[in-house]
Formats: C-alpha cells, structure tokens, sequence
C-alpha cells in the first residue's frame, strides 16, 4: 500500500515559530513533527512513501533525505490548500493509499485501524472541534463534514487521515480536500468513520506543550552523556551524546535532553522537559514543562515553566516565565490559551524579565526588567526598551 503525506503548509497559526520552518519540522521532544507519522507508516509496514512539500521545502527534503527508507518527494509550487496539494500526487498514485497530515502526530496502532478499512477517515473526539473539521455520522457512515465552525455540532473531528482509491481524485477539480469529501459523499459514496487510538494536533503554539508531554510519556531511557556524580536523575531521561550534567542538579523525568548540552550545577528538569542539542542551561535554574530548541540558552537563577523557547533564543539570566491566560489575536481570532511564553528563533531576552501568556516573535530584542504579555503577540525584529 502507498501513503501520502502532507507537507506543503506553513502552519500560520503556531507563528512565529513557522516562519523560519515549516509547522511539519517543529520539534516535539527533539523529533520533527513529521517523524511520527513517517515512523507511524514504518511500523504498519508501509515504506511506499510520497511527500508533498512547498514551503520552506528545502528543510523538509533535507530531513526526507537523511532517512533510512527513501520517500518520493513531490513539490506544491504554490500553497494552494490541501486539495491542491494532493493533487500533485496524482500521477505517483497506483491503487488505494493512506493520506495523512505531516504535521499531526499519531500512533501506528491508530494508522494499522485506517488501513484495514478501505474508503474510510480516521476521527477523534476533541474538546475543541471548531478547530478541526467537525464529522457528521450516521452510525459509523459520514454523512459530511463541516470545516471549522464556529458552532460545532458534534465534539467527534476529522484527523485529516484518510483510506482513499484513485477515484477520489476527480472530486479534489477546484475545492480543497473537505469539499471533496462532501462532494464525494453527495455522489452516493461510502466514507467509513475509524476511530483512533492515539492522535493529536498542535493547532496553537503553546499547544505543542501537551503535544510534548503525550511523546515524552514514551522516552527510552538513556544516559550517553556525562554527569557529575553528585547528579540525580529519576525517571524515564534520556540524556544525549556529549551532553553534561553538573553537580546537585536533579532531572526528574519524563525529559529528554540532546546532543553537546550543557546543564549547570544545582539546577532542576522536569518533568515534561525537551532540550535540544547544545543548548546552555546555567547553574541554579529551574525548568519544568517546556519545549527548548537547539541552542538556547537559559541564564542563571532563572525559572521557567510552560515555555517554548525558539531555536538559539538566549534568555539571561534571573528571567521568570510563570503561566499566564491570555487572550490573544491570531489569524484575526480571539483566542485564549494557558502558557507560560512562546519565543521565536534568535531571541535576546536581557536578564530580569518576567513572562506570562506572551509571544515573542523571531529576532526580537528584550531589555531588562520588563514585564513581558499582553493581548497582542510581539511581532519579529521588535526592541523592547
């Protein structure tokens, strides 16, 4: 059986952390989104593979190439919409294929269930629906899915995987994949609903923290790094190669720290930690609940909690980053969410800051002793004076 995969969207929702990626090659405890579900097809033993990518497509080739199985990759010039983009597949499609999100994680217990029913989505009830395109059954049989409504009718959506024929592709002319599948079904064609076991998106950015924490609950322990002898580490850690871990610090897991890190003396992680490679965490910190990207920097005497730290963000040091319940605009939606902070890539936070509920974007520059949150996301390059 051959899957699709999409890549080709940049995820404006989880801004700014798309901007320099895209939403597919977040990392979620240390791993690209995509991962899972690619690791997700392996498992079922499906290894016919085909990728659409667009934006930012030559970070999500470079990752495809360093696979171990080879995927045919396939380029949506322009983001189109989902439709579109599967659409560029068209020409590698044989027979019946699994479609999935790339940017969405699931199990491969949940992806064995939709490939044994043919003609069939995948569907997961969500406290939030109106996120999602929301199902409407009959039984087990759709009867049409409404995309995104501001009053959801059911709490059961849609994971965006789908068990699909060739014959579908004459429904995607001029529509994206939800009007498809509404005028596939207007047809008089059978769309089955599978429920899944395990499936989860990170539609906002301080999503990605449950996100985290749910693979997290997953870690290997492992310990290829260096630590002091006067360390504690209890729980599920995994500690990467050339990493050090420096006196009276305790890990408390589940957490995962990377390659070439560096974490002080009597600081303490966890739980529902990810630290990234070479990241700095200095001496007398406190970190728990958090999502740290390659090469942060965490200063002294700080702590931080609920947090997604950008990649090479410094934060200096005596920073405070508490949860916080803002209301915030995105994508011209009022939205409420509960985080401690989310920063861009390339951050220069100076020392004594306070965050709570705030989004910082890429490149921004913080002086110190601010008082950092709002209703509005700090926007790229701003200076905080």
């Amino acid at each position: 059986m051959q899957a699709v995969i999409l890549a080709a969207g940049e995820g404006k929702r989880l801004r700014p952390l798309t901007r320099n990626r895209p939403k597919a090659l977040i990392p979620v405890a240390n791993r690209p989104i995509i991962d899972y579900p690619v690791q997700a097809l392996i498992g079922c033993g499906i290894r016919e593979i085909v990728v659409v990518v667009g934006y930012r497509k030559e970070h999500v080739i470079r990752y495809l190439n360093n696979l171990d199985i080879s995927v045919e990759i396939v380029v949506q010039e322009k983001q189109l919409g989902t439709g579109h983009a599967l659409q560029c597949a068209e020409g590698l499609i044989r027979d019946e294929f699994l479609l999935l999100p790339g940017d969405n994680y699931v199990d491969a217990r949940s992806v064995a269930l939709i490939r044994d029913a043919k003609n069939a989505v995948l569907v997961k009830d969500h406290p939030y629906p109106s996120n999602f395109g929301v199902v409407l059954m009959k039984q087990d049989q759709v009867t049409g899915i409404i995309e995104k409504p501001e009053h959801a009718p059911s709490f059961t959506v849609s994971t965006g995987i789908f068990h699909l024929t060739p014959g579908f592709f004459p429904y995607l002319a001029g529509t994206d994949l939800t009007g498809a599948v509404n005028a596939m079904l207007a047809d008089g064609k059978k769309l089955s609903a599978v429920s899944a076991i395990d499936w989860q998106d990170a539609v906002y950015p301080w999503d990605l923290l449950p996100l985290n924490e749910k693979v997290l609950a997953g870690v290997v322990p492992e310990k290829a790094g260096t630590l002091d002898r006067a360390a504690l580490v209890s729980g599920p850690v995994r500690i990467g190669k050339g990493s050090s871990v420096g006196p009276f610090t305790t890990i408390t897991g589940p957490a995962i720290i990377g390659e070439d890190a560096e974490i002080g003396s009597h600081c303490a992680i966890g739980p529902n930690v990810s630290i990234g490679d070479r990241v700095k965490v200095e001496p007398f910190s406190i970190i728990n609940t958090a999502l740290l990207m390659d090469d942060a920097t965490i200063g002294s005497h700080s702590q931080v909690t609920e947090a997604v730290i950008g990649e090479g963000s410094v934060l200096g040091d005596h920073t405070s980053v508490a949860p916080g319940v803002p209301m915030l605009e995105i994508e011209e939606i009022l939205v409420r969410g509960r985080f401690g902070c989310v920063l861009g890539d390339h951050v220069r936070s100076e020392p004594f800051n306070v965050y709570q509920g705030a989004i910082v974007g890429n490149n921004a520059r913080i002086s110190g002793g601010k008082m950092i949150g709002g209703l509005q996301a700090y926007p790229d390059d701003v200076l905080v004076v």
